[in-house]
């Protein structure tokens, strides 16, 4: 078996990655002048600290709902082609949205989709300070 062909994929994606290396190294300015390197939010000035801790609920949720999102994506091609795949292929698309909706009551039991929590509330993946 030859290793012939991934060694020029993978010389390949190296090739790219430091090719893009190079170009914005060469295109970067040198010396930015300080407002060019001062931190805006939308074409205004910042106020108060820009580093700000966020609290991990708002990641949490967006992974959540990110994982369903993509997930859902799945029923699109089963709906269009479910006369041609039959009682089998149905069958398995309701176990697989059986499985989402476990999935879903588990992360709305532990309390990681709600955006307030009240004091003292220790469930979920986020830590109230």
């Amino acid at each position: 078996m030859s290793f012939t062909p991934l060694l020029i994929f993978f010389a390949a994606g190296a090739g790219v990655v430091f090719a893009a290396i190079f170009f914005s190294r060469l295109l970067a300015p040198r010396n930015p002048y300080p407002l060019k390197n001062s931190t805006y939010e939308c074409g205004e000035e910042t106020v108060g600290p820009t580093w700000i801790r966020f609290n991990s609920r708002f990641y949490v949720v967006a992974l959540i709902f990110l994982i369903f999102d993509v997930e859902v994506l799945f029923l699109y091609p089963w709906a269009v082609n479910l006369r041609k795949l039959g009682l089998f292929a149905w069958v398995d698309m309701a176990i697989f949205i059986v499985i989402l909706a476990v999935g879903l009551a588990y992360v709305w039991g532990k309390g990681d989709l709600e955006w307030i929590r009240p004091k003292g509330s220790s469930t979920g993946s986020a830590k109230e300070n």
